[in-house]
């Protein structure tokens, strides 16, 4: 069983959060790896819902989405109902067809400010991807290539205030770091290490207490 599965396992164990659901946020800067752990997650959840908050920003709102995720994700799932949101496209600048989100066991929310303050007391776990802004960025901007750098410049700006307002790390409860294979699981800047926590002990074998 790897890290992976061992992380999956402790959720699915999670008291529910949101209705019947157990919210699972994956925040952390642009860059820094977010949308791959969510999936990769999501694969050891047996394909859990992962809603990406790129479908509900936009280019006007980079993050005044709050109330869009309250009303047509957060309110139908704590009810147990599906939720129906439009995801926008970013090419057309428009708001897509909507989309179903089913309210799982457990459900992935990534992206930047995923943590938010508004949506903390929905979350049964808040996942920081613990990478520094400026590698991120880097990372974010080799993967888009030349033709959004013009939007990256714009995005570093916007992040970096929103953190400055709502910072998410602070209130992580693990903190996440990439290896060469696999994650390393570590508590959160605001916990204990404990039974509730997801770990990566210092020998190498991740354990879920």
């Amino acid at each position: 069983m790897n890290d992976l599965d061992r992380s999956a396992a402790f959720l699915r164990r999670l008291p529910p959060s949101c209705g019947p659901v157990r919210l699972v946020a994956v925040d952390g800067h642009a860059g820094s790896g977010k949308s791959t752990l969510a999936a990769r997650l999501s694969a050891a959840l047996d394909d859990a819902p992962v809603l990406h908050l790129d479908d509900l920003a936009t280019h006007a709102e980079l993050f005044e989405w709050t109330g869009r995720m309250l009303a047509e994700v957060i309110g139908p799932l704590s009810r147990g109902e599906t939720a129906l949101y439009r995801p926008y496209d970013w090419n057309l600048r428009a708001f897509g067809p909507p989309r179903e989100l089913s309210p799982a066991p457990v459900v992935l929310v990534e992206g930047v400010g995923a943590g938010r303050r508004e949506l903390r007391p929905f979350l049964a776990r808040l996942l920081w991807m613990e990478r520094g802004p400026e590698e991120s960025w880097a990372r974010g901007r080799h993967r888009d290539g030349p033709a959004l750098s013009s939007f990256w410049d714009g995005w570093t700006v916007a992040e970096t205030r929103h953190f400055a307002a709502d910072p998410s790390r602070p209130f992580a409860d693990t903190l996440v770091r990439e290896r060469g294979e696999g994650y390393e699981w570590l508590p959160g800047p605001s916990v204990t290490a404990g039974p509730n926590q997801i770990l990566t002990h210092r020998d190498g074998s991740p354990a879920a207490n």
